[in-house]
């Protein structure tokens, strides 16, 4: 076996996600797992260097994990030739502009979502990484989650017959900080600092349909801020300018009609904080992050509407687990192994910065429905 360092900026770490999902479970798991090996005689060996603005939280993660390189100088780390790839975690006002040097550099490119704050900065990229000729990513972990996995099997194994219609419930209650400190950063919930659930959540639900039942073609929305005073981190009261909740409907290519609430200020009563129902004319599927269940059209129990008796159905019970068959492995960490495997071995890989435009348009779509109180076409955008 052949070792292959591979040097990977990671910007971002310092933040939830780009720490806990990306650094620890994907880059770090990678690492104690041996490396990556590609088939060929070769283990890719990931060194990240841990890249941001504040040195002492960067230096404190480095310790924590045994890690050697930390940097706040994002153009130096980028004009290192030994520096293979850049992945970018950071707010979304931060991405564009450092993506854009990223490529200017010549790095292969993998990054978080939305991969800019516009369709034509999104687009703008995906221009520019093809022009340079590097290749780039965008994180599309949901597709990669057990119970989507479950539910794409059921989907290419025709289980549902012709799909009618998708309805997704996602969202949580997320503390206002007053009373109890909100489990989300507080930029989120700032218009001016890039947060809204719209901008968060519609690209992830534009990946979600289109990989499994077929391309967006319109979209109505409503967008809406519910809790309008929120506190931040240091206990000090601010306005919530974005969108805390949306309410999304989206036709799709094919005929089928997805219907999806997405929410900050909703309390959960439902299996996972996120459930698809999918109704077709031989089946039905109910699929959140890891279980799935089905209803097949032969074991279809036939209810009658009656108010003036008490149900004596329990409806759950008449749905069947899909098994795993299977072992599934962190999605995240699942993303980065078939795109380190893209860049070094050339392996098949299509959740590039053109998906990540796709996204990012569905949002600017989905918030121009809100504003304008009407069904808005999303025309399908090409480099």
């Amino acid at each position: 076996m052949t070792r292959k360092t591979v040097r990977i900026a990671m910007n971002g770490v310092t933040g939830r996600m780009g720490y806990r999902q990306h650094l620890v479970r994907s880059i770090l798991a990678l690492r104690e797992q041996g490396g990556l090996d590609l088939g060929d005689g070769t283990v890719l060996w990931p060194e990240p260097i841990l890249l941001g603005r504040r040195e002492h939280a960067l230096r404190e993660i480095a310790g924590r994990h045994g890690l050697d390189h930390v940097s706040t100088d994002l153009d130096a780390v980028l004009a290192d030739p030994s520096v293979d790839i850049y992945f970018d975690a950071q707010v979304t006002s931060a991405r564009e502009e450092a993506i854009a040097k990223a490529i200017a550099a010549g790095k292969h490119i993998y990054t978080e979502k939305p991969t800019a704050t516009g369709l034509d900065g999104a687009l703008g990229l995906a221009r520019l990484a093809h022009d340079k000729g590097v290749k780039h990513g965008v994180v599309q972990d949901k597709i990669f989650l057990p119970g989507l996995l479950k539910l794409k099997r059921l989907v290419d194994g025709g289980f549902f017959g012709r799909i009618l219609s998708v309805r997704g419930e996602f969202g949580y209650w997320v503390f206002e900080g007053d009373w109890q400190p909100a489990q989300r950063p507080s930029w989120n919930y700032r218009a001016q600092d890039g947060g809204g659930i719209v901008v968060d959540m519609f690209p992830h639900w534009e990946y979600v349909l289109h990989e499994l039942f077929g391309r967006v073609t319109s979209v109505q929305a409503l967008a809406t801020t519910h809790i309008p005073q929120r506190w931040d981190e240091q206990g000090k009261p601010y306005d919530a300018t974005a969108d805390d909740a949306a309410y999304g409907i989206f036709e799709l290519e094919g005929g089928a009609v997805a219907q999806i609430n997405s929410s900050w200020a909703v309390r959960v009563h439902r299996d996972e904080l996120v459930e698809f129902q999918v109704d077709g004319t031989e089946g039905s599927a109910v699929a959140g992050l890891r279980g799935c269940r089905v209803q097949h059209r032969s074991a279809t129990p036939k209810p009658v509407w009656n108010p003036d008796i008490p149900a004596t159905e329990v409806f759950r019970d008449q749905w069947q687990e899909v098994p795993d068959n299977t072992e599934f492995d962190n999605g995240f960490k699942a993303q980065w192994e078939l795109f380190l495997k893209h860049v070094y071995a050339d392996a098949p890989y299509h959740w590039d910065l053109l998906a990540g435009a796709r996204g990012v348009q569905l949002a600017e779509l989905g918030l121009r429905s809100s504003a304008e109180g009407r069904r808005v076409d999303v025309p399908e955008i090409s480099l």
